[in-house]
């Protein structure tokens, strides 16, 4: 089949990897451990995707600032914790064979740091399948698109040639300023009735929804 994109990227957390209700946990663990309110689900989901010192300081915005180590401390030791629970979305694996049998490049563009990516993977048994992955820790955070470009330029892929897919809307901004075509995942952090100013292609349901309409339109 013709293929519109060449490079395909994915974020992590709430796109690819079923892992929104923990960090929503761990959040919420690491503020009660140290002392600061505790946000809602709703607050705590919305900052996933953002880089870790972006997103507590929206989680815990009555924290002062020289305590966001202290926190992303506790974050960290939480999540960690039960890191080895997870698991990829039903049908994830498939679809991403699929799409390297059809010659797309496939990459992440993820809000996690590299070390928490690097172990993510690994506990997912995907080391090696990606051809390129960016993390907040290396790159600006998003919705800043510098990511995306970042992925673009070392692949050698134009803007009209990139499909951004994900589960935020920080996933959805940062595709539409890098210039590239983006689908939302209706399935991870995000309320979708926040996608349509970015005008996604598609808003897919489930992770085997998304692989039908890439295999039709990707």
């Amino acid at each position: 089949m013709t293929r519109r994109f060449d490079l395909i990227a994915f974020d992590w957390d709430g796109t690819l990897f079923d892992s929104t209700a923990l960090i929503v946990r761990a959040i919420q663990a690491a503020c009660r451990d140290i002392g600061t309110p505790v946000p809602s689900d709703e607050r705590a989901a919305y900052v996933i995707g953002l880089g870790l010192r972006d997103a507590l300081a929206h989680a815990a915005p009555e924290l002062p600032p020289e305590r966001h180590a202290e926190l992303g401390q506790a974050y960290r030791r939480h999540y960690f914790a039960s890191q080895h629970e997870l698991v990829l979305f039903d049908g994830v694996l498939p679809m991403l064979h699929e799409l390297k049998t059809r010659n797309h490049w496939i990459a992440v563009a993820t809000g996690k740091s590299r070390r928490g990516l690097d172990e993510a993977l690994a506990t997912a048994q995907l080391k090696g399948l990606f051809d390129t992955t960016r993390t907040a820790d290396e790159t600006a955070s998003k919705p800043d698109p510098l990511m995306l470009r970042e992925l673009m330029a070392e692949l050698g892929v134009e803007p009209a040639r990139t499909l951004m897919i994900g589960d935020t809307t920080h996933d959805l901004q940062m595709a539409r300023s890098a210039g590239t075509a983006c689908v939302g995942v209706s399935y991870g952090a995000h309320d979708p009735e926040g996608f349509g100013a970015f005008e996604p292609l598609f808003v897919a349901h489930s992770a085997r929804e998304l692989h039908g309409w890439l295999r039709q339109h990707g």
